[in-house]
């Protein structure tokens, strides 16, 4: 199996990183939140078909939509882009309300169970990746041969994320983005289902006073050191 798992924190750097760690290394990049993100766009669109809130759409209403609606992961040559109902979702699962509702999608366990599978079944058909999430070294693929956990402090996380939006960084901002990101690592962290863990065998990489290229080479090396490349 030619995986590795690549965990951590919101607003860590995970996809990106993951992306260029699967282009150094000839593999393809799996972003797990993509699926996510994409079924969390079909939960609020049946609830604003229907009025209702958001939370009232339940997991297997959810499930048979994106599955008749041919929810699916398409690659553009390195990572894999959502598609749905033959058409690319990049930008619309991207969105501020996306982001907002996909914590409480992504906590119900028959959606885990669903996009589990998925990721699964192309590992399962011969593809080397480098996946990134939340639970991918703790659940999905507890045997993969390398597992890194990427984290960073809250406020260079906040940062990061303000500048990938374009916002101005002050001290302000960075009290409030820093206090989103602490919201949403308390959920991730306490869900019942696949909570955000370090996995005692993963390597911890700390990326608050990196670049972004010692970064990936840092993770190169570790996969060139068990083989992997």
């Amino acid at each position: 199996m030619k995986v590795i798992a690549l965990d951590g924190p919101s607003a860590s750097g995970k996809s990106s990183t993951a992306r260029a760690v699967a282009q150094a290394l000839g593999w393809s990049h799996l972003d797990s939140g993509s699926l996510y993100r994409g079924l969390t766009l079909v939960a609020l669109e049946i609830a604003s078909a229907r009025r209702v809130a958001a939370g009232s759409v339940g997991a297997r209403e959810i499930v048979d939509a994106v599955e008749g609606r041919g929810l699916q992961l398409h690659s553009d040559g390195v990572t894999f882009l959502v598609y749905l109902d033959g058409l690319p979702k990049d930008d619309a699962i991207r969105t501020a309300e996306v982001t907002a509702h996909v914590s409480a999608v992504s906590a119900m366990p028959e959606v885990r169970m669903w996009v589990d599978q998925r990721m699964r079944e192309m590992v399962h058909g011969g593809l080397a990746v480098v996946i990134d999430g939340r639970d991918i070294g703790s659940v999905v693929f507890p045997e993969a041969p390398l597992k890194v956990f990427l984290t960073a402090t809250a406020a260079a996380r906040a940062s990061r994320r303000l500048s990938q939006r374009g916002e101005e960084i002050d001290p302000a901002a960075l009290r409030r983005e820093s206090g989103t990101l602490a919201e949403r690592d308390r959920k991730d962290s306490s869900r019942p289902v696949a909570p955000l863990v370090q996995p005692p065998d993963a390597l911890l990489l700390d990326s608050t006073t990196l670049s972004f290229d010692q970064q990936v080479d840092r993770i190169v090396g570790w996969a060139k050191e068990r083989g992997l490349a």
